[in-house]
């Protein structure tokens, strides 16, 4: 039988992202963002982190003005209900809190990146950014011919990040998890990854999770450790559980105008309260339990007899 990978966020963290590591998260998009990792990421003051991740929403905005990233391989950094992000747009044009290296992609190209690391190849070519700006500022892009056609084609070079870090709905201690709704390029991101780190709301037992296995996201292999912290995608919504708080993302966007007005923000959300729970706190019950579905849609049941 093997061990469990049950772990603290911190103890989490701690083991699985050093600095320096290249992290992909925000693989569903818009939803199922590891926040509680991020903060507890900002929290251990990780620094040099190259972020990998199609949007990542305001997360990656925070990791960059708390001084974690070196680096970042994305499509767009910012806040999707208000606009680019404050603190990206201050490291990338002013240097603040310092220097930050770009790599840009379309959701499209990090989407095959991400897939090509998971499939072991080197590359996948694509027509997609063609005549586009972004293969003339991503030198990692290569230009090339359909050996059949000879018509012209982008090559996208294969990410493989360090470390993956997904938030879903529940998983086991083994490392098996289940994950439902939009899942983007999770699957494809688990899998190129080095490490998987595993944040979900319950932890259920071995039997049940494996008793669906279409359900099962990737290989239990493949995890590191897996941490229980329901709520661990707020404000972001997961499917099932909670909605998206929007209201989070407007005052964040206003707060972090400034930097000053960010590290108040910082202060005040993520340093102060010292860990997940603590921050939930703040928020209040009332806030969290307007999230919750306002009705229960159960998918079918499946059969799985022989």
């Amino acid at each position: 039988m093997s061990a469990s990978k049950l772990v603290s966020l911190r103890d989490a963290i701690a083991r699985v992202v050093p600095d320096g590591a290249s992290v992909c998260m925000g693989t569903a998009l818009e939803a199922a963002i590891p926040f509680a990792a991020g903060h507890e990421i900002i929290r251990q003051g990780k620094r040099d982190l190259t972020l990998i991740g199609p949007i990542s929403d305001m997360l990656f905005d925070q990791l960059i003005g708390a001084g974690a990233a070196g680096r970042v391989i994305a499509a767009w950094v910012g806040n999707v209900s208000a606009g680019l992000g404050h603190n990206y747009r201050r490291a990338t044009e002013q240097g603040e809190p310092h220097p930050l290296a770009v790599a840009d992609h379309s959701n499209l190209t990090l989407s095959l990146a991400l897939l090509a690391g998971s499939l072991g190849v080197p590359y996948i070519p694509t027509r997609s950014l063609l005549g586009s700006d972004i293969a003339a500022t991503n030198h990692d892009f290569r230009a090339a011919r359909d050996p059949w056609s000879g018509a012209p084609l982008l090559l996208v070079p294969a990410l493989r990040p360090d470390v993956t870090i997904v938030h879903v709905q529940r998983a086991d201690a083994l490392g098996h998890c289940h994950a439902w709704g939009p899942l983007g390029v999770t699957r494809e991101a688990a899998l190129a990854a080095q490490r998987v780190l595993v944040v979900a709301e319950e932890i259920w037992p071995t039997g049940r999770i494996l008793a669906d296995p279409n359900l099962v996201l990737l290989p239990a292999f493949k995890v590191a450790a897996v941490v229980h912290e329901p709520w661990g995608a707020f404000p972001s919504p997961l499917q099932g559980y909670y909605g998206r708080d929007h209201a989070s993302f407007a005052q964040y966007h206003a707060e972090s105008g400034t930097f000053e007005g960010f590290r108040a923000w910082l202060d005040r959300w993520v340093l102060g309260p010292g860990d997940w729970p603590g921050f939930l706190g703040l928020l209040g019950p009332e806030r969290l339990a307007g999230l919750r579905p306002r009705r229960r849609l159960p998918s079918e049941p499946l059969d799985y007899g022989v």
